[in-house]
């Protein structure tokens, strides 16, 4: 299986690499975005002890400025199975306008240039919890995000699914860009598995999500659209 991997800089995108690197059927997975995935930040786990990150002959990390327009890489971008679309930003201060353009025109233009080229891929997009397939209610990050979801399900992929996960755990040295997370995250961090064990199906981690998304490309999943409880049940498929 070939992969292409949007927002592996992130900390979703980082942790669905790092699952995709240790997959054995997936053969090649290719970054792409503004700047490459810093693969360093992989901690050695006792599972993945004999596993060589830095010298995988599966990567291939394709730097490109104009996230808006791929005519100049197009060629790159052919052969895919997967697409695993994890890049976003926080709403965080941000006007209507600003956060559609970059949620949504900017996931439209890669997702519609990938359609053309590989009609048969699945497209798997990392919405978040609470959004809102109306498109009409009060809080707009949610009204962005599914009017994105609902464009891509219509766009004509051989498959197309939503995740929403809510609250996750970063693992294997996986970490988030974002620096209010990464404020937050020493004081938070410690409860999270606390309330993972009271509520399992409700705080995800990056390997479950990782899992997840490489086990809705090889089989596919019962609903179009994946809250947390959903995303889980997909990653345990997988055993």
């Amino acid at each position: 299986m070939k992969v292409l991997i949007f927002g592996a800089s992130g900390m979703v995108g980082l942790g669905v690499l790092r699952e995709c690197l240790v997959a054995s059927d997936v053969t090649q997975v290719t970054t792409l975005g503004r700047s490459p995935a810093d693969i360093r930040l992989f901690r050695k786990d006792r599972e993945d002890a004999g596993f060589n990150y830095a010298v995988s002959n599966k990567l291939r990390q394709v730097v490109h400025a104009d996230m808006f327009d791929y005519r100049s890489i197009e060629e790159q971008l052919r052969g895919f199975d997967a697409c695993f679309f994890c890049l976003g930003v926080s709403s965080l201060g941000m006007r209507e306008d600003a956060y559609a353009r970059i949620t949504y025109d900017l996931t439209m233009a890669a997702a519609q240039t990938l359609r053309r080229l590989n009609p048969e891929m699945t497209f798997i997009y990392v919405s978040g919890a609470s959004t809102d397939s109306s498109e009409h209610g009060k809080v707009m990050w949610a009204r962005v995000k599914g009017k994105t979801e609902n464009a891509l399900m219509k766009m004509g992929f051989g498959r197309a699914l939503m995740f929403r996960p809510g609250a996750m755990i970063a693992m294997h040295g996986v970490r988030s860009k974002t620096l209010a997370y990464r404020l937050l995250y020493p004081l938070l961090g410690p409860l999270l598995p606390l309330a993972r064990a009271i509520r399992p199906d409700q705080i995800l981690t990056t390997e479950l999500i990782g899992q997840a998304m490489l086990e809705g490309a090889r089989r596919g999943a019962r609903e179009g659209v994946l809250e947390s409880p959903d995303i889980r049940k997909l990653a345990l498929r997988m055993a």
